[in-house]
């Protein structure tokens, strides 16, 4: 007997993953589990993108408003929470989308998260001098030596997450794959279609995230972070405050910034996140890739026959 089906959309910011899965969603008669680390947070609205009343009534979300700003949630957090939603709509029959950007929540909940070494600051110093004397290849290709499950895993182009296998390597004797496969967590009891959602022409990604903040402006994005900036329980060093876009909106209320530079800086750090978001999806093998305008007809196809085995 198969298991349930759940469907991913993963994909990097403003790659029109929300449209396309709320389409999806009235299509399947379903709901949505957002996997967004800003999308649980309470107030953060207009600046996280969260979906507006006219989406939530067609496309029903979980996973949102969970927490307030000033409380931390973890990825283990997420993991835990969401599984039940996933379990619930599979028992009434519905296939669940999960949806979002968040690669480290799409981990814990898919594949669990094992007990790693703590991070030992010398030993990061000197891989990271390293890096910069030796190249970026090089470490990889020590990676590939050392543990090569998870070199296989890791783009070339991913310095954090090389770096930190060769961290694990060094400071546990233990490579980063043979820790992971320590995890005593049951296996992920749905069948998963990964798919991740992303304009082929990188200059269109950016276009998307300039026009996307420009409309927050215009819809009083400030004008919420004043209010968030009016709590006395938050500060900018929480994770809810270090959100991409609130943290340059931050500065720019506090003085620190220009109109000007606040909108530069805020863009510029949305282009950053969307190529860390592409780096880290890239290391998943068996998900597959679609540009959601240019291959819909594509994307659709695969969808039905995911959901119509043989």
């Amino acid at each position: 007997m198969l298991a349930p089906p759940v469907i991913a959309i993963m994909g990097p910011t403003a790659s029109g993953k929300t449209a396309y899965a709320a389409e999806l969603c009235q299509r399947l008669g379903t709901e949505i589990v957002s996997v967004d680390s800003a999308l649980v947070y309470r107030h953060l609205d207009i600046g996280a993108a969260k979906p507006d009343a006219a989406t939530l009534a067609i496309a029903p979300h979980r996973m949102i408003d969970i927490r307030d700003p000033h409380e931390i949630f973890s990825a283990a957090d997420f993991a835990r929470e969401a599984m039940p939603h996933l379990l619930e709509l599979a028992g009434q029959g519905k296939v669940p989308l999960l949806v979002g950007g968040t690669g480290l929540y799409f981990r814990a909940l898919i594949e669990g998260l094992s007990a790693m070494p703590a991070a030992d600051a010398d030993v990061r110093a000197e891989l990271k001098a390293r890096m910069v004397s030796e190249g970026l290849l090089a470490m990889h290709l020590e990676l590939q030596a050392l543990d090569p499950v998870s070199a296989a895993r890791i783009h070339p182009n991913d310095p954090q997450r090389i770096l930190r296998a060769l961290e694990i390597h060094r400071v546990s004797g233990k490579s980063r794959s043979d820790w992971q496969r320590k995890s005593d967590r049951p296996a992920f009891p749905f069948r998963l279609l990964s798919i991740v959602l992303a304009p082929a022409d990188r200059g269109e990604l950016h276009r998307r995230i300039a026009l996307r903040f420009d409309q927050m402006l215009a819809d009083g994005f400030l004008d919420e972070v004043r209010g968030l900036m009016a709590d006395p329980r938050l500060h900018p060093d929480l994770p809810s405050m270090r959100a991409v876009g609130y943290r340059q909106a931050w500065q720019h209320l506090s003085g620190q910034t220009d109109a000007k530079a606040f909108r530069e800086q805020a863009i510029a750090a949305t282009r950053q996140l969307a190529k860390r978001q592409l780096t880290w999806f890239r290391g998943s093998s068996s998900s597959r890739w679609f540009d959601p305008q240019a291959e819909k007809d594509t994307l659709d196809y695969c969808v039905r026959e995911f959901l119509s085995p043989a």
